[in-house]
């Protein structure tokens, strides 16, 4: 399959998130309940979501992931014990867009760290996937997830 990679300077992105560990296979029951718990929340407060959900990854022990799970805001929000304001930060980053089922996204990965590498750039170690499409009403080869790598 072919990716198109796309480099570019952002901003900081506003965020609410619930940051956790898990297993690799707990995922979908972990992301549903943090979903749904931040959009109550949001709710609640009167605040619309700014963009699509993600899930940003701080290693790859796929036994005891470390991840938070959220949804950007266009201007920070409280948080709650176990709600978190937070940003995504600003800087250099790339970015590619997968179509398929979650669970075959590997080779999307290979492929953005072969680019990384071959264009002389450094990950900081913490990437991020956006969901673009809601998984419960679109077929799985039609899913879309942005990956995002953030660069030094």
């Amino acid at each position: 399959m072919q990716y198109q990679f796309v480099l570019e300077e952002r901003k900081a992105q506003p965020t609410i998130s619930i940051r956790t560990r898990t297993a690799v296979e707990n995922l979908p029951q972990v992301l549903g309940k943090a979903y749904e718990d931040i959009m109550n929340y949001l709710s609640e407060i009167g605040v619309q979501p700014s963009g699509a959900p993600y899930v940003g990854y701080f290693n790859t022990d796929m036994q005891d992931l470390d991840i938070e799970c959220g949804l950007p805001v266009a201007q920070s929000v409280a948080g709650t014990n176990e709600l978190k304001p937070g940003e995504i930060p600003a800087g250099k980053q790339v970015s590619c867009l997968y179509t398929g089922p979650y669970n075959q996204i590997e080779p999307a990965y290979n492929a953005i760290m072969e680019w990384i590498t071959a264009n002389g750039y450094t990950p900081t170690g913490v990437c991020y996937e956006f969901y673009l499409n809601n998984p419960a009403e679109t077929p799985e080869n039609e899913l879309l997830t942005r990956i995002v790598f953030l660069l030094k």
